[in-house]
C-alpha cells in the first residue's frame, strides 16, 4: 500500500515538476536565533574528541532546555481558544491567564562513517504551573489528553534512524527510522521543536542528488507524543508521504524546490489507543488527537533567492495548492463523531510573498524584511467543499506573531520585521502583523488548527462564524533578544502584544474584550 501511495505522489507531481522550468526567478527568515562565538559540540564531544581524535566520528551530548511562559488574556490557558481575549465569562470559562515552566531535556548518540551513520536520541518533556492540566469542573476528567500539550515526562524516543549513502561518491542514500522531517521554511512541514515535545515521525527516505536534479521520496507516519506510553505512529491508519525537488541548475540565482505531500487519514484512527472508558488517544492532548479521515494532498512551489545573488536585497516566493477530501471533525471530537463524519471536497490555496534588504557593509547586519501570508477560508459551511487551507504540520511558530495565536488557515498575515546582530553572538528582532481573515464565511482558527467558536452567528456573544462582521483580526507587535553568553548556554527573551481588531471586539461585544501580553525567558544548555 505504501509503495501505490509513492505511485501515485509520483504521477500527481509530474506535471508540477515540469511546471518549473516556466518559473525561474524564499527569503531568509528575519529572525535568525544568536549563535555562539565560535563553534561548539558540546561539553561532552569536547572532553571526548579532545583526549582521543579517532572519537571525532561520535556525536554523544545533552540539549536542555528551561522556558517560562506568561500569558495574559490570549493563548495557552485553562478555558481554551474560545476566551482568547474574553473579559467576562461563566467562572472557569474565562479563565484566560497562565504562567507555566517547561522543561525539555534530550540525550543523544551519533556515529558517522564514511558510508553509514545513525543517531539516537531520546526526550523528556514536562511542565509546572501549567493551568491547562487542571480540572476545575468534573466533566475535565472524562476529556482524554487534556493539557498534556508540552508534557511527555517518560524519557521516551524522539529519533533512532540509520543512514546509508554518501552523496559525495554515489547519487543514492536512505535513510531509515524514527526521524525529523525538515523543508524548506518549515511552513508545511518542520520538527516543532519550539514546542517543548517536537514532532518526529516513523520513516523512510530515499534521497537522489545530482548536479542537475535531487528528489526526497519518503513514505511514513507522524508519531504521536503520549503521555505516561511508548510515542509511536499509528501506520495502519494514518500515513504521510511526500516527494521534495529541488533543481540546483535550474535558475543561477535562485534556489528552485517543488513538493508534494499526502496525508491519508482512515476511520481506524478513531480506535486507537482507547482508555478504559473508550476515549482514542487517551495520553495524547487534544491539539494533536484523533485527526480527522482524509485523503490530502499539498503540492507546492519555492523559489528563494541565493545569498548574495542580488546584493543586499533578497526575496522569496512559496505557493501551495491544496486538494482530495477531508472529514470536518476537529481534533477534540471523539470516534463515534469521526468515523460518521462526511468527507468534503478540499480545494484550497496558500501564497507566501517576502523580500528584504540587509545593510551588509554594517558590522550589524540590519535588515527590514516585509512578508505577506495568505491562506485561504472556507466560502460556506454549508456545502460538500471546504476552501480552508490545512497546515499540515508546520513550525507555525516561527511566521505569524510569536504569540502563537493563528495558523496559515483562513488568514491574511501582513509583517514587518527589522532584525539586527550587535555581537555575532547576539541577535535581536522587532517586528509587527497586521492580521485579518480571508473570509468570515469561516473560522478563526487557532495555531494547532482548531476553530474557534462559541455563541451564535452575529450575535457578539463568541466565536462562531459571523459573516456579517469584519474581517479585522488585530495588530501584533513582538520584540527578541537572544544571546550566547558562554558557547554552551543561550538566553532569549522575548515580549509581545496584541491590539484586538474590530472582528474580536464584535464577536465578543456583549461579554467584553481585552488586549493580551505575553512573555518568554528561555535557557538552552548544550551539555
Amino acid at each position: 500500500m505504501h509503495s501505490l501511495r509513492l505511485c501515485s505522489l509520483l504521477r500527481l507531481a509530474a506535471p508540477l515538476a515540469l511546471a518549473l522550468t516556466a518559473l525561474a526567478p524564499c527569503a531568509r527568515a528575519q529572525y535568525q536565533p544568536s549563535l555562539p562565538a565560535r563553534p561548539f559540540p558540546g561539553y561532552i564531544n569536547e572532553a571526548f574528541r579532545g583526549s582521543n581524535p579517532y572519537l571525532s566520528a561520535w556525536d554523544i551530548g545533552v540539549n536542555v532546555r528551561e522556558r517560562f511562559e506568561g500569558k495574559d488574556d490570549a493563548g495557552f490557558t485553562y478555558s481554551g481558544q474560545n476566551a482568547d481575549f474574553r473579559l467576562t465569562g461563566p467562572g472557569a470559562t474565562v479563565d484566560n491567564n497562565n504562567s507555566y515552566f517547561l522543561t525539555r531535556f534530550m540525550p543523544r548518540v551519533g556515529y558517522t562513517d564514511k558510508w553509514y551513520a545513525f543517531t539516537i536520541e531520546g526526550r523528556s518533556s514536562g511542565s509546572a504551573g501549567d493551568e491547562r492540566g487542571d480540572q476545575r469542573v468534573a466533566a475535565d476528567a472524562t476529556k482524554p489528553g487534556r493539557a498534556l500539550a508540552e508534557n511527555d515526562k517518560d524519557l521516551n524516543l524522539h529519533q533512532a534512524f540509520i543512514f546509508i549513502g554518501n552523496h559525495k561518491e554515489f547519487p543514492l542514500s536512505l535513510k531509515l527510522g524514527r526521524q525529523e522531517l525538515v523543508y524548506g521554511d518549515q511552513r508545511s512541514l518542520g520538527h516543532f521543536r519550539w514546542n517543548n515535545n517536537a514532532r518526529t515521525f516513523d520513516a523512510a527516505k530515499l534521497r537522489y542528488q545530482s548536479k542537475y536534479f535531487g528528489v526526497d521520496a519518503f513514505t511514513g507516519g507522524l508519531v504521536y507524543n503520549d503521555n505516561n506510553n511508548f510515542n509511536r505512529s499509528h501506520l495502519n491508519a494514518d500515513h504521510f508521504s511526500g516527494l521534495y525537488f529541488n533543481f540546483p541548475t535550474l535558475a543561477t540565482n535562485e534556489i528552485v524546490e517543488a513538493f508534494l505531500y499526502s496525508r491519508n487519514v482512515t476511520v481506524a484512527s478513531a480506535r486507537v489507543n482507547l482508555d478504559a472508558v473508550n476515549n482514542p488517544y487517551a495520553g495524547v492532548a487534544a491539539p494533536f488527537r484523533n485527526p480527522g479521515k482524509q485523503d490530502l494532498y499539498t503540492g507546492g512551489l519555492r523559489v528563494k533567492s541565493k545569498p548574495l545573488a542580488y546584493g543586499a536585497w533578497d526575496y522569496g516566493v512559496e505557493l501551495m495548492h491544496q486538494f482530495g477530501n477531508r472529514a470536518s471533525t476537529g481534533p477534540v471530537a471523539l470516534s463515534a463523531v469521526v468515523a460518521g463524519a462526511a468527507r468534503l471536497h478540499q480545494n484550497a490555496y496558500a501564497a507566501i510573498l517576502q523580500g528584504g534588504y540587509t545593510w551588509t557593509n554594517s558590522a550589524w547586519q540590519h535588515r527590514l524584511g516585509l512578508t505577506y501570508s495568505y491562506a485561504s477560508g472556507d466560502k460556506s459551511a454549508t456545502d460538500q467543499t471546504s476552501q480552508t487551507f490545512q497546515n499540515l504540520f508546520a513550525t507555525t511558530h516561527l511566521f505569524y506573531g510569536y504569540m502563537d495565536l493563528n495558523s496559515l488557515q483562513n488568514l491574511n498575515d501582513l509583517r514587518l520585521a527589522y532584525t539586527f546582530k550587535p555581537k555575532n553572538n547576539m541577535s535581536v528582532g522587532l517586528e509587527g502583523h497586521l492580521h485579518s481573515l480571508d473570509r468570515t464565511t469561516d473560522a478563526w482558527y487557532n495555531v494547532a488548527g482548531v476553530a474557534r467558536a462559541g455563541g451564535a452567528a452575529n450575535a457578539g456573544t463568541g466565536y462562531a462564524i459571523s459573516p456579517n462582521f469584519s474581517k479585522q483580526l488585530g495588530q501584533e507587535l513582538d520584540a527578541y533578544f537572544g544571546w550566547h553568553f558562554i558557547p554552551s548556554t543561550q538566553l532569549e527573551v522575548g515580549v509581545s502584544r496584541y491590539f484586538r481588531g474590530n472582528y474580536i471586539k464584535q464577536s465578543l461585544a456583549i461579554p467584553g474584550s481585552k488586549n493580551a501580553n505575553y512573555v518568554y525567558v528561555q535557557v538552552t544548555l548544550s551539555l
